[in-house]
């Protein structure tokens, strides 16, 4: 039988565990997927000394999706410009890296983008943001970004975010955990009451259905997307990658 899983520090909310093990029973396919849970890189680098090649593939989130990268032997195309992996396939003693996010954002992204949306403020700096941004760009979006350590002429700080830079920016992508079951009240410190109906809120928080952040942009008359379209999207994907 196949195993294969995901690697994470908390995976109680995991989307890809009862995604994969759903779509095993429906299509009677000899498998299982676990939740890997790693508290530390310690543990991270433990894995990847032994364990790793129990499993035909993984899928990597949050904090990881950077650090695997020195465990790998290679990263396709889209993982190496993006610098981020969440899947990676075990062929033998080779462990190759993708990235899928890119993908499943540009699938789910795709009935909502509108030309107005030319510049993008993205919220944190974390491997999801890495994708977004490589999907952005090569739709000729402006991209910058709020960070709670800004570097770079792209990135601003939180402190700096006004009823202007919302203006400015009509499309606004979460890419933090802020306000993902159970801490349903947190959400970025940015000021919400400045979006409207040409704003696009992406938050990539699947759980709850809408957050704090999405609803208060609904409530302004601002397009609203979750995450979950982009997990369904990036793991079919992922499937895809491990079965070629």
């Amino acid at each position: 039988m196949e195993r294969y899983g995901l690697l994470g520090k908390r995976l109680d909310y995991s989307f890809s565990k009862s995604f994969f093990t759903e779509k095993f029973d429906q299509d009677s396919i000899s498998a299982t997927y676990e939740n890997i849970e790693l508290s530390d890189v310690e543990k991270l680098k433990l894995f990847f000394s032994k364990e790793v090649y129990n499993y035909q593939g993984l899928n990597v989130t949050i904090p990881y999706k950077q650090d695997v990268i020195p465990y790998l032997t290679r990263l396709s195309d889209d993982a190496k410009a993006i610098g981020a992996v969440n899947t990676i396939k075990v062929e033998g003693k080779e462990l190759i890296g993708h990235n899928t996010d890119a993908y499943g954002f540009g699938k789910s992204i795709k009935p909502f983008f509108r030309n107005v949306h030319e510049k993008a403020l993205i919220l944190g700096t974390g491997g999801a943001s890495k994708a977004v941004e490589y999907v952005l760009e090569n739709l000729g979006v402006e991209v910058f970004y709020l960070s709670r350590s800004p570097e770079g002429a792209n990135q601003f700080s939180y402190d700096e975010a006004n009823e202007l830079m919302i203006n400015t920016f009509k499309l606004i992508v979460n890419c933090t955990p802020l306000g993902t079951h159970p801490n349903v009240d947190e959400m970025p410190n940015i000021p919400i009451q400045f979006v409207g109906k040409d704003h696009l809120v992406v938050d990539l928080i699947y759980n709850p259905e809408e957050t704090k952040l999405l609803r208060l942009a609904r409530e302004n008359d601002a397009d609203t997307m979750n995450g979950l379209s982009m997990l369904q999207h990036q793991a079919l994907k992922a499937w895809d990658i491990w079965q070629s």
